[in-house]
């Protein structure tokens, strides 16, 4: 799979996460993370699965460790405020960590020089 399909891929994956639903009535865009949250105990640790994926991807895709310990940040900061009932669920609907992920994945890729083949 070429590199910006695999970018483009890993979006719609972090959309479907942290933005794809809108509030009726608002501008507040939520995701599957904020709703599988609400469940107590084990909604945050499922959400860890799909989050960890993303990095993972980033990974074999050739992310340096820089690009890749930012990412593993955002997704500990998120796991661990997730955790708090009530003020996690806001809070991911607004630091939106896998978005934040993927935009610093192309921003790496982006500036990599093209190599000529």
């Amino acid at each position: 799979m070429d590199r910006e399909r695999e970018l483009r891929d890993l979006e719609i994956l972090a959309r479907w996460l942290d933005s794809r639903f809108r509030m009726p009535g608002t501008n507040i865009r939520f995701g599957l993370d904020a709703i599988i949250g609400l469940v107590p105990g084990i909604g945050d640790g499922l959400l860890a699965i799909p989050s960890g994926y993303i990095v993972m991807r980033a990974h074999r895709m050739g992310a340096p460790k820089s690009v890749l310990v930012r990412m593993g940040l955002n997704v500990g900061i998120d796991f661990l405020i997730g955790v708090v009932p009530v003020i996690g669920d806001l809070f991911d609907v607004g630091f939106r960590a896998n978005q934040r992920n993927v935009a610093l994945l192309r921003a790496h890729f982006d500036r990599e020089p093209k190599t000529s083949a």
